[in-house]
């Protein structure tokens, strides 16, 4: 996504210096032409309590008035930490005519998911495209890890052929299946209309990954006749085998194969009937992983987010939502 980065690095000016910052969500729509859309950052600091005691002198304003005067850094960081999953999200935040969102979160806090995907937040985020503005810590290279996971996981839950836009709708809805906000406040069509609208950009970030499983023959690709890529794979037990472990290990540990396994082992030879019940078994057991993770984590950021902006930003923020996904089951 080309952006200008004079103008995203702007509005961290006016910030205490961080260690990452990214730009995520509709504004990097290459059609969005709307000038109330919220530019929304996720940024990595070293020590958010000492980050927000600094934002507080700065831009007192950012933050709820409640939080401010009652606890100030100890109270934002305690919310996010023990009610939210590790982010401090300030919406609404009015600079030179436009409208920002940032969300802060400790560094230490942003790697373990991007590497375990044990709170399956961020890491989610970082799975879609996103505009880098700041990494002083490689975050960028270190993504690949999660890039190839979610790789990995949607091949295990897609069939034996697909496009290649099927195959990113599959990497969004990893961390959408399960969002509590997708019962009343999302838009139903938010995956399609991602995957069209952000194609070039998803295509960038996974044709490596692509192109690396075909030269490991986990799978085939071909062109069609509007210049997407057509895959196809084998429900193989070495296939399954190889996707799995890419998975992070809290994932993979939770996958219950052992039993199925073993009797291929016994038995000396793969059953296309069992290599069938294997794929399907590692599918269902992912699913039911990260369904659980993504409704946790999306709950509790849910209560902590409403905490943190106050009633009359919630009200605001909840009221847009709403409209929104009403709009699209309209």
């Amino acid at each position: 996504m080309v952006m200008d980065n004079a103008s995203v690095r702007s509005f961290l000016q006016v910030l205490p210096p961080v260690e990452f910052a990214c730009v995520y969500g509709s504004s990097l729509h290459p059609s969005n032409r709307d000038k109330t859309t919220m530019t929304d950052y996720i940024i990595g600091v070293a020590d958010p309590k000492q980050w927000h005691s600094e934002n507080l002198k700065l831009n007192k304003h950012h933050y709820a008035s409640w939080m401010v005067h009652l606890g100030g850094e100890r109270l934002i960081t305690g919310v996010a930490d023990k009610i939210g999953m590790g982010v401090h999200f300030n919406p609404f935040v009015c600079w030179n005519g436009k409208l920002f969102k940032y969300g802060v979160v400790r560094m230490h806090d942003l790697l373990q998911d991007v590497h375990y995907w044990e709170k399956f937040y961020l890491c989610g985020r970082l799975q879609k495209p996103v505009h880098v503005v700041v990494d002083n810590l490689d975050v960028n290279s270190t993504n690949s890890v999660n890039l190839r996971a979610a790789v990995s996981a949607a091949l295990l839950l897609l069939p034996s052929e697909f496009t290649e836009a099927d195959l990113y709708a599959k990497v969004c809805s990893l961390s959408s299946t399960g969002d509590v906000r997708m019962l009343f406040a999302e838009d139903k069509n938010k995956v399609k209309k991602i995957v069209s609208g952000q194609f070039d950009l998803f295509h960038s970030m996974y044709k490596p990954f692509l192109e690396e499983y075909e030269a490991k023959k986990l799978l085939r690709l071909s062109s069609t006749a509007n210049n997407q890529i057509h895959i196809s794979q084998d429900f193989d037990l070495s296939v399954d085998s190889s996707l799995v472990s890419a998975l992070p290990p809290s994932i993979r540990n939770q996958i219950r194969m052992k039993g199925v396994k073993e009797k291929l082992w016994e038995t000396g030879r793969a059953i296309n009937d069992t290599q069938s019940s294997l794929r399907e078994e590692a599918a269902n057991s992912l699913q039911r992983i990260l369904r659980r993770r993504v409704m946790v984590s999306s709950a509790r950021q849910a209560v902590s987010g409403l905490l943190a902006v106050g009633a009359i930003n919630a009200s605001r923020y909840l009221t847009k939502k709403v409209s929104k996904a009403w709009k699209s089951w309209r």
